[in-house]
Parts: structure tokens; C-alpha cells; sequence
């Protein structure tokens, strides 16, 4: 399984792939942009889901949960703005989980979003 991560904090985004490698996911994929999420995507073999901080610096991040649902790969909002942000809105289907955020809380909401495949 491939796990991209999309967070343009460094520890952040580390946290999280010492988290999902422990829960045996293979492959973890960090972007600290836009761009660079958007780039990955275009690599095989494809994700399977991803983690997706709404902000991510001065970027509009929205191009990316469009492109992933687009490609048919679940994902999981991550962000200190809460469910109430309008941007998470636009995809109902996706958790979002606040930060800081517990561990346990970002894998259930991982393994949700998986169920639904």
C-alpha cells in the first residue's frame, strides 16, 4: 500500500509516516507543496489513500482532493482549522481530523475512508 502526505510542516508530515509505516503501510510519500503532491500523483504504482493538511503554506491545496477523487483514491483531511472549514466542506466524504491529532483517531479515520473502496 501507498500513503501520500501532503503537509507542508516537516515534523508533521514525518510524524505521520513513522505512524502509517508502523501500521505497516510500505510506501509513505511526503510533499510539503502542492506541486510536489501533484507530481506524485503521476507516479506508479498508485496510491491507495492519502493524508491532506487543507493549508499548505500560500498554495490553494484544493487541486490535489480534486485530483485524488478524480482517480478514485480516498483521503483524509488533516488541519488545525477544524470541520468547519469551507474547503473540507466540498468533500463530505472525506474525515477530516484536527490537529494536533491523536493517532489512533487519524488511523480510524484512514482505515473509514478504505472501507468505503
Amino acid at each position: 500500500m501507498r500513503c501520500l502526505v501532503l503537509d507542508d510542516n516537516l515534523l508533521i508530515a514525518l510524524d505521520i509516516e513513522y505512524l502509517l509505516r508502523g501500521a505497516g503501510v510500505a510506501q509513505v510519500v511526503c510533499a510539503g507543496n502542492v506541486t510536489d503532491a501533484l507530481a506524485a500523483l503521476q507516479n506508479e504504482p498508485p496510491f491507495a489513500v492519502a493524508v491532506l493538511d487543507i493549508s499548505v503554506g500560500s498554495d490553494d491545496s484544493m487541486a490535489v482532493p480534486a485530483e485524488l477523487k478524480r482517480r478514485g483514491i480516498p483521503f483524509v483531511f488533516l488541519t488545525g482549522m477544524g470541520g468547519d472549514d469551507p474547503r473540507a466542506r466540498r468533500y463530505p466524504e472525506a474525515p477530516v481530523v484536527d490537529k494536533p491529532y491523536r493517532a489512533e483517531t487519524l488511523l480510524k479515520a484512514l482505515l473509514h475512508v478504505l472501507g468505503k473502496r
